[in-house]
């Protein structure tokens, strides 16, 4: 596979599928509301929950805010395979299979601008929480949004994937969401998960969660701490998340050309 066709073709789908989003901008609305709603009707009760008259005023918000930004990497991104159905049944993809470009740029450019979208709305999402009261470190936060795109890059290929596979949007929907509500669940995105706040069945069951360690890095590089195991394990953990999914989004655009 040449890098250089691979990446001119990438840039190629990932222009023409960003001119299309961009064609119907309420997307971007859409997308953003929930995780702003969250964070304006539950941070406040968050706030008095997690918060004692030792702790910093911001303490619940560092801790409440990232785990908005995963839920809106998970939610945002796992249902993007509902588009790849309709492409599908408009025959785009049966049209591309005659079409040299590299299956993973047929992914990749697609996953391109669903992260570019992503990083966008946590980018409101953050500033939002900032006027609200959040106060984290720049690096901090510009490390977390590094985490909200490698997870983008994941949950995009993994969807894709999916979807292509299914071809019904009747089989992606209670499939998506089966999977989507345990892992929001039992990672503590909502609110953390410990031996002491949780049943030690749920607390072991949640350790085996890869948005665990996601969550928990993300919290702790909000609080400011970079070289901790927390962190290394959410950046591995991620990182091998993406390896994953994106092989097996490749895998899938390879077999519908075959």
């Amino acid at each position: 596979m040449n890098f250089t066709s691979t990446l001119r073709d990438t840039l190629l789908i990932f222009r023409r599928q960003l001119r299309l989003s961009l064609r119907n901008p309420a997307w971007l609305i859409i997308g953003v509301i929930q995780p702003i709603l969250y964070l304006t009707l539950f941070g406040p009760l968050v706030k008095h929950f997690v918060s004692s008259p030792s702790a910093a005023s911001d303490v619940a918000w560092r801790i409440f805010v990232p785990g908005l930004l995963v839920q809106l990497g998970l939610f945002g991104s796992l249902f993007v395979g509902f588009a790849i159905i309709a492409e599908w049944r408009a025959g785009v993809i049966e049209r591309m299979r005659v079409t040299p470009v590299s299956r993973f740029a047929l992914l990749f450019g697609r996953v391109m601008r669903d992260a570019i979208a992503l990083l966008t709305q946590s980018v409101i999402l953050v500033l939002t929480g900032l006027i609200m009261g959040l106060r984290a470190p720049v690096g901090g936060i510009l490390l977390a949004l590094c985490f909200v795109l490698v997870l983008s890059v994941s949950m995009s290929s993994l969807s894709y994937a999916v979807g292509l596979a299914l071809k019904s949007e009747d089989a992606l929907a209670p499939l998506l969401n089966s999977v989507a509500i345990p892992i929001l669940l039992l990672s503590g995105i909502l609110l953390p998960l410990t031996e002491q706040s949780a049943p030690t069945w749920l607390y072991d069951l949640s350790r085996i969660n890869p948005f665990r360690y996601i969550v928990d890095a993300m919290r702790e590089v909000f609080l400011g701490s970079y070289a901790d195991g927390t962190v290394l394990w959410g950046i591995l953990v991620s990182l091998g998340l993406a390896v994953v999914c994106v092989m097996a989004g490749v895998r899938r655009f390879q077999i519908e050309n075959a």
